[in-house]
């Protein structure tokens, strides 16, 4: 046999292909050991994880979404629920419509920005189930526990019965499917809404409660093969475990409010204010969420807001606007005067922080304690409340308008 000779250029060509032959291999070894983690990357600059969760119906539409902001390091979180009806301008649509039409036509990243600027935040993650899969994880968790004032025995159109029993219960794939999907003759928007909240909120917290289950190495894959997320495999369980640490006792809900039009042959919902209401309730609440001292979501605090002016409804429409900001408000009455020049909110706790919260809301800056109440000539109300807000003529509607001073 005749030996193959080699030349020295050859070799050259050879040991040089070699060379990048390391090279690249090298590379694709440093670039899986050195691949950050997005979701603990993100958590070094920001203690803030958003999130929006996306139920799809059976035709690939929307049923219901929500964002959730949770401060992994409280376990604090809100859920912001997002009603497919919602009606704006959307660039992604080019038109007027509804938000849900926007993931139906353009899918999940268009519809994840226009939720971004309707809220006036950026949402890292997004979250995909479909109602089918989303059912599978309710069976996983060993139901999903819901709170129902009225038992329901209904038949719908198509002759499909709706049971449901009363009562704070545990709601199996089955009776969730039930839960999301029945629909009453004298039941409103409002009420369906609500339902889709309460499911996102026993999801979390089903989560929460069997976390140690799901998230054993032999177990997460079945869960995760339900959800479709914008991160990859590791990501994916950092994300959830991170999650399901959500304190499920104290989660804040908040909605979209606003008024309804008819556009186009179709009710929609247009946020209040032209959409900034729903940006600085959001705000506020991530504020309270971030807190220090975790003060400001230790409770639900209590507000009574009283008319101090002649302008009727006042008090009523500003009692709206902090119950969707996650306070609890009493009925709103009338002051013991109706010519207060300016605003005052009374701090009946001693909390100058939370008062402070409550002022930014409305741009308030006048606070006084309980004890000062008489100096501006107001009376103490009898009720057991943490705040008391006196409307004054400086009060817009919706926020505090600082008057001139002559000079």
């Amino acid at each position: 046999m005749k030996k193959i000779k080699i030349r020295d250029e050859q070799k050259g060509i050879i040991f040089i292909a070699l060379i990048f032959v390391i090279i690249i291999s090298l590379t694709i070894v440093f670039s899986f050991t050195l691949r950050s983690n997005v979701v603990e990357e993100n958590l070094k600059t920001n203690d803030v994880v958003r999130t929006l969760f996306v139920v799809e119906n059976e035709n690939s539409g929307i049923l219901f979404s929500s964002v959730l902001i949770y401060v992994p390091s409280s376990y604090k979180a809100a859920i912001v629920n997002l009603p497919g009806y919602t009606g704006a301008i959307y660039q992604s649509l080019g038109r007027v419509d509804r938000i849900d039409k926007v993931y139906e036509e353009t899918g999940i990243n268009a519809y994840k920005e226009e939720v971004e600027k309707m809220l006036g935040m950026k949402i890292p993650y997004y979250a995909v189930m479909s109602l089918n899969n989303f059912i599978k994880i309710s069976d996983y968790i060993g139901g999903m526990r819901v709170f129902i004032s009225e038992p329901i025995d209904y038949v719908s159109e198509n002759g499909e019965r709706w049971l449901l029993p009363s009562g704070a219960i545990n709601l199996d794939g089955d009776k969730i499917s039930t839960y999301l999907r029945y629909r009453l003759e004298d039941e409103s928007e409002v009420d369906v809404q609500e339902r889709y909240q309460n499911a996102m909120a026993a999801f979390l917290t089903g989560l929460h409660d069997q976390k140690f289950a799901i998230f054993d190495k032999k177990n997460f894959l079945k869960y995760e093969e339900c959800i479709k997320t914008n991160l990859d495999e590791d990501e994916d369980e950092t994300l959830f475990r991170l999650i399901a640490d959500v304190d499920s006792e104290s989660i804040i809900k908040q909605t979209i409010t606003g008024s309804l039009r008819r556009v186009d042959g179709q009710q929609l919902l247009f946020p209040d204010n032209n959409g900034e209401f729903i940006k600085e309730a959001v705000k506020q609440t991530t504020n309270m969420l971030t807190s220090t001292d975790g003060s400001l979501t230790s409770r639900v605090y209590i507000i009574e807001i009283q008319n101090g002016t002649t302008t009727q409804g006042l008090a009523r429409n500003t009692a709206v606007l902090f119950q969707n900001a996650s306070y609890d408000v009493l009925s709103p009455v009338n002051a013991d005067r109706n010519d207060y020049e300016e605003t005052v909110i009374v701090n009946h706790i001693g909390n100058l922080e939370v008062a402070k919260m409550v002022g930014e809301f409305i741009h308030c800056t006048n606070i006084i304690d309980e004890n000062e109440l008489e100096e501006v000539g107001g009376s103490s109300s009898e009720a057991s409340v943490d705040f008391t807000i006196i409307l004054g003529k400086d009060f817009n509607g919706r926020y505090v308008i600082p008057r001139r001073t002559s000079k």
